[in-house]
């Protein structure tokens, strides 16, 4: 199988050669339950439910949840393109500006652009650290960790996840941003606790992503 990320004009983080990896670990672990922290404009969640259609038919499901527009914690650090909708591109300036008047990153835009996956979809705006709490993931067998980066954040998700995935033995947590180089800090640090504190060997992926097999 080919498999290819694709950002359909849409702002995403995950360029296109990590984007292909981040797909590739997840063809490798071919889950039917995928949860996603932090969905941003889509683009992944877009590119997971078309690899995920492709393995199993239409038998998956795909969770995303995210802020999607309102105000982040104050330990948390929002990308400047949420504030000021820019594209180095003029002619997506012109198109989602001034002609569609979208921001990408809100409820609608996102649930439109998945609209052709939209009974194995289910998006939930809110706070990680709140939603997570209430929302049943005893099904989950991937999470792809990428909402809020400060280390209370990150720490607080990874706790609420295994304490409700922990018995599905063989689940996945995968943490984007674990890297010492960067400037957000908080992940591995958030990350390194947790695996110390439950006793887990996480596999570090070319330096970006920290994958947690339970």
């Amino acid at each position: 199988m080919t498999i290819t990320y694709k950002t359909y004009w849409r702002k995403t983080g995950l360029k296109k050669n990590w984007g292909e990896l981040f797909l590739n670990i997840v063809n490798e672990h071919k889950p039917k339950n995928f949860l996603e922290v932090g969905v941003f404009c889509g683009v992944t969640a877009r590119n997971v439910c078309e690899l995920l259609k492709e393995i199993h038919k239409n038998e998956f499901k795909y969770t995303g949840v995210d802020l999607f527009g309102e105000k982040s914690s104050q330990d948390e650090i929002a990308p400047n393109y949420l504030n000021k909708q820019k594209f180095s591109n003029p002619l997506k300036n012109l198109f989602y500006n001034f002609i569609l008047r979208e921001n990408l990153n809100s409820y609608e835009s996102v649930k439109k652009f998945l609209k052709g996956f939209s009974g194995n979809v289910t998006l939930i705006k809110g706070n990680s650290n709140v939603v997570l709490r209430n929302f049943d993931l005893k099904d989950v067998d991937f999470v792809f960790l990428d909402g809020g980066h400060s280390f209370e954040t990150v720490f607080e998700d990874l706790n609420l996840i295994y304490k409700k995935i922990s018995n599905n033995k063989g689940a996945v947590i995968l943490c984007d941003d674990y890297d010492d180089s960067s400037y957000i800090t908080g992940v591995k640090k958030a990350v390194d606790r947790f695996v110390e504190e439950k006793k887990l060997k996480p596999q570090v992926i070319r330096s970006r992503f920290a994958k947690i097999v339970i």
